[in-house]
């Protein structure tokens, strides 16, 4: 399978943080047999010298002529949000986006695609501190700030910081399958599978998961999916009260126990489907879903496609090479499904 080929559009003043999360998770800083390193080209509006927002000068070698080889296009920042990007910079999302390429926009970058017009009529969510300002600028997008990230298939758009790490995961296990987003999540560190219906502050810090009794209950309960589990089972594992648990493990996520374990299991499921021959019912068995009939409705209400479908989908995706947006993998809004598949480690 052909690797997709990303062009990040960088500006005067951007953030390195931002700027960096596409490589981190798709591009070159793969150990070699993880995955193909996607090609990553950094364009900007003149080719040079650019000052990052650290004070320190990167060197771009792409202009924007660069998008227009490109089958993701990301916007990964934008230094004021009162102010519209230049046009050029607006002229290439937009021309990205009527050719077919998936336009990705994070944090502050969501109000870039906004100003190119892209989300009118559609959902979004940007960063939370700025969702007033948003709003106002753009009342014809349906803003969703409480969310991580937003899938509208052609254009995708996360939240501010990590949440732009969870954002390209998301965007790699389109491509590329779970079980490789999941590879790639182990090794940065990261959550494996954040649905993007999660919130994205919690006003309670999250402490750190060694000396975390909810944190603990929670990889007990990912390594034994299989078994029939609950808030009982989890606040035992944890030597709580149910009560207690549920308080903690709220403030802990920003979710219910219910709706993670449901992300768990189907998110466990798609990397069974994509890595096994193992049969629909076995699958269904394995993640602790138990009968088909029930795989089959989480798992549909998730991605928006069977199991079954999924399967093929894949498969055939490997085979010809082609990018997720010629399967048949719904591209739904993730936030659209928030109140059912909110999921994991909040942060």
């Amino acid at each position: 399978m052909a690797p997709p080929r990303v062009a990040v559009i960088a500006v005067e003043g951007i953030s390195p943080f931002h700027l960096s999360v596409p490589s981190l998770v798709w591009g070159a800083e793969q150990p070699v047999g993880e995955q193909p390193p996607w090609p990553i080209e950094l364009v900007a509006v003149r080719p040079g010298p650019l000052r990052t927002s650290a004070g320190y000068a990167i060197s771009v070698e792409h202009g924007l002529d660069a998008v227009e080889r490109a089958d993701i296009v990301v916007m990964p920042w934008w230094d004021d949000p009162e102010r519209p990007a230049p046009e050029p910079v607006l002229a290439a999302l937009r021309a990205a986006h009527d050719r077919g390429a998936q336009v990705v926009g994070l944090c502050l970058g969501v109000f870039v695609l906004a100003d190119a017009g892209l989300l009118d009529g559609r959902a979004a969510t940007t960063h939370w501190q700025w969702a007033d300002t948003f709003r106002r600028r753009f009342p014809d997008v349906d803003l969703r700030p409480e969310t991580l990230y937003v899938d509208e298939g052609s254009i995708i758009t996360g939240a501010g910081a990590t949440a732009g790490v969870d954002t390209c995961l998301h965007v790699l296990a389109q491509r590329s399958g779970q079980s490789t987003a999941t590879r790639v999540a182990r090794r940065i560190v990261a959550a494996p599978h954040r649905a993007g219906g999660q919130a994205q502050y919690i006003e309670t810090p999250v402490p750190e998961a060694a000396d975390d009794a909810v944190a603990r209950a929670m990889a007990w309960a990912v390594g034994c999916l299989d078994a029939p589990l609950g808030i009982d089972a989890l606040a035992g594992h944890a030597c709580m009260s149910r009560s207690a648990f549920t308080r903690a493990f709220r403030a802990r996520t920003g979710s219910s126990v219910h709706p993670w374990l449901v992300a768990q299991r189907v998110a466990r499921a798609r990397d069974l489907l994509e890595t096994t021959g193992l049969g629909v019912d076995e699958v269904a068995r394995r993640v602790g879903f138990g009968t088909a009939a029930r795989l089959r409705s989480h798992f549909t209400a998730a991605v928006g496609v069977t199991p079954t479908r999924y399967r093929s989908d894949f498969a055939r995706r490997l085979d010809d090479g082609a990018g997720a947006s010629s399967t048949g993998i719904s591209s739904r809004t993730w936030s659209r499904r928030s109140s059912s598949t909110p999921s994991l480690s909040q942060r």
